[in-house]
């Protein structure tokens, strides 16, 4: 039998031998590769979800099928959000919610390519996210990587035009995972209008921007409102420390979100109904997020006075909660293992993010400031 597509192997299974030396260590490991986040989401959040068995029908959202699109209350969270925290108004027709936001980077390039079969490529960063690449794989298209500055910034100028012509989308992530660079939205929602292409921004970090108010690609379009042609992508997992329970939406191009929930429906993605009462819960109260921005912000700046403190730069991130590092050698899988070995850390190479990314390592900040003063001292700092 001839053999078809294999999967190439996940990224973070690779740690394996990594993960062993980690956890060798008296204490065990202190995992900072994955970006899972370890702190709790708000109390109001996890009583939502547990809801009320005796409420009325129309609240008893765990015993029937759950609206694809999203319902009324969660979309109206996700429209007033919008226009408190970015500055932009969307219509409810404008929104539609997905099953966390990684299945919707995984699916959207198929959905794309039915209604556009003349295009077969998809922009993304050089230094990225590794599912953007990933979702064009799996719809059999061309993953073609966009070159960042020493920013860490899209450089729109350096597309191919020929690659333009074919462009079934364009991917945006700001702040940019991994290495928390800030793109300017405007442009390469301008770059989009002039190629014909559609600009999908991933915006899952915007509340952990550092440099400035959080960005959205919203408003940046053509007519209507500055949405022709541009879609936002949220998620509550880092927000809200929701991970778990799956819940994101996306936003912008009425024509475009249209469209993505009509076949999103067809396929059957469905944020489970008691999740759904959750995230409306989650986006009505802002102030658990200023919490977490701060102990965010307080183990950024922990981390990188230890890695200041082996002898390397860690400057830190225009945005998210990642320490984006050069290894002292230019090898970030050396580098990789070297934390694992000494200090009893799993930190992930830069490898994972793009070829580009091979002389870094990623850290993530997502373990208590215990686990990293624990890091500390046993590197002797």
């Amino acid at each position: 039998m001839t053999a078809g597509f294999v999967p190439p192997a996940y990224p973070y299974d690779r740690l394996d031998e990594a993960r062993k030396a980690a956890a060798a260590h008296e204490g065990g490991i202190v995992d900072l590769s994955v970006g899972t986040p370890s702190d709790p989401p708000p109390p109001a959040v996890m009583a939502a979800l547990a809801g009320d068995p005796d409420a009325p029908d129309e609240d008893r959202s765990a015993r029937g099928y759950p609206t694809s699109a999203g319902s009324i209350a969660l979309r109206e969270s996700i429209q007033h959000w919008t226009k408190t925290r970015l500055g932009v108004a969307v219509a409810l027709d404008e929104v539609s919610v997905c099953v966390g936001t990684k299945e919707f980077v995984a699916t959207t390039p198929q959905w794309l390519k039915l209604r556009s079969p003349d295009r077969d490529t998809v922009l993304y960063p050089s230094i990225a996210y590794p599912t953007y690449e990933m979702g064009a794989i799996l719809a059999g298209l061309r993953p073609v990587p966009v070159p960042v500055d020493s920013r860490w910034r899209l450089d729109l100028s350096a597309v191919d035009p020929a690659d333009a012509e074919r462009a079934l989308m364009l991917w945006v992530n700001t702040p940019g995972n991994p290495a928390g660079g800030l793109d300017d939205l405007g442009a390469a929602a301008a770059w989009g209008l002039h190629h014909g292409v559609p600009v999908f921004s991933d915006e899952c970090y915007a509340e952990f921007t550092w440099d400035g108010p959080p960005e959205t690609i919203l408003g940046h379009g053509g007519t209507a409102g500055g949405l022709d042609g541009v879609v936002a992508v949220h998620s509550l997992s880092k927000r809200s420390n929701m991970a778990g329970m799956r819940v994101g939406w996306f936003a912008g191009d009425p024509e475009i979100v249209g469209y993505l929930r009509e076949v999103r429906k067809h396929a059957g993605f469905m944020v489970p109904g008691p999740v759904q009462r959750a995230a409306a819960v989650a986006l009505a109260d802002q102030e658990h997020v200023e919490l977490q921005r701060s102990l965010y912000r307080d183990r950024l700046q922990r981390f990188a006075s230890i890695v200041e403190g082996v002898g390397c730069d860690a400057a830190l991130p225009g945005g998210g909660f990642y320490l984006w590092v050069r290894a002292p050698s230019g090898d970030g899988w050396e580098w990789a293992t070297w934390w694992a070995e000494k200090a009893g850390v799993l930190v992930s190479p830069g490898s994972f993010y793009g070829d580009a990314g091979a002389s870094h390592v990623r850290i993530a900040m997502v373990a208590p400031m215990d686990r990293l003063d624990l890091v500390a001292e046993r590197l002797g700092l």
